[in-house]
């Protein structure tokens, strides 16, 4: 399956963010962004699936891909585009779900991931941190450009860099083989989204 273009997945964070989160997402689609995934993961299922709902309705408008992370049901309630999962989960038992056409994606932070998303049939991966970042405590220190090149050369499925990119950093990361960029205290956390998410799309060589 193709990824969405431009190859930039903006990962909600309503914590960190500086404004409601559908006028973050407003922002994020008007700035170029064309894949969002909403990842509250204090919400309750009911909760997530009203939000998520909201998300799809506006990310139509700009043709825009919607996911979820880990709510499996929440997808088919609300008619998004795919599923994020985490580092183990199942994407061969998700497809089954979901169907052939939903977009599904696991976290990676080493090689051994990257198999398990591939022997799944996952659609991508997001291998992170790949820089130090306040959002991805808990997984060791950051791999770096280079362990990033090492781990993109032998995935067979594309390899989204996570965990610290900014837009200065979307070049290296592009450099050392990764299909895209994921994201977000970026964005979440930026005074101005929109021209956040602008330069993000710009460092991708798609502006």
């Amino acid at each position: 399956m193709k990824l969405p273009r431009p190859p930039l997945l903006v990962i909600t964070d309503r914590r960190a963010a500086r404004r409601p989160l559908l006028e973050i997402a407003d922002a994020c689609f008007t700035g170029g962004c064309r894949w969002l995934s909403l990842r509250e993961k204090d919400l309750s299922h009911d909760e997530r699936v009203a939000l998520l709902r909201r998300l799809v309705t506006l990310g139509d408008k700009y043709g825009a891909r919607v996911m979820v992370h880990e709510d499996v049901a929440a997808v088919r309630a609300a008619g998004a585009a795919g599923v994020h999962l985490p580092a183990g989960g199942s994407p061969a038992a998700t497809r089954q779900a979901l169907g052939d056409a939903a977009l599904i994606g696991l976290s990676a932070h080493d090689y051994a991931d990257i198999v398990h998303a591939e022997t799944e049939g996952a659609d991508y991966v997001t291998l992170s941190p790949i820089f130090e970042t306040a959002s991805k405590p808990g997984y060791g220190p950051a791999l770096g450009v280079d362990e990033l090149a090492d781990l993109a050369a032998k995935s067979l499925i594309p390899v989204l860099a996570l965990g610290g990119v900014d837009a200065a950093a979307v070049g290296s990361c592009l450099a050392a083989g990764a299909a895209g960029v994921a994201v977000m205290g970026a964005v979440m956390a930026a005074t101005d989204p929109h021209a956040a998410t602008s330069a993000l799309v710009a460092g991708l060589g798609l502006s």
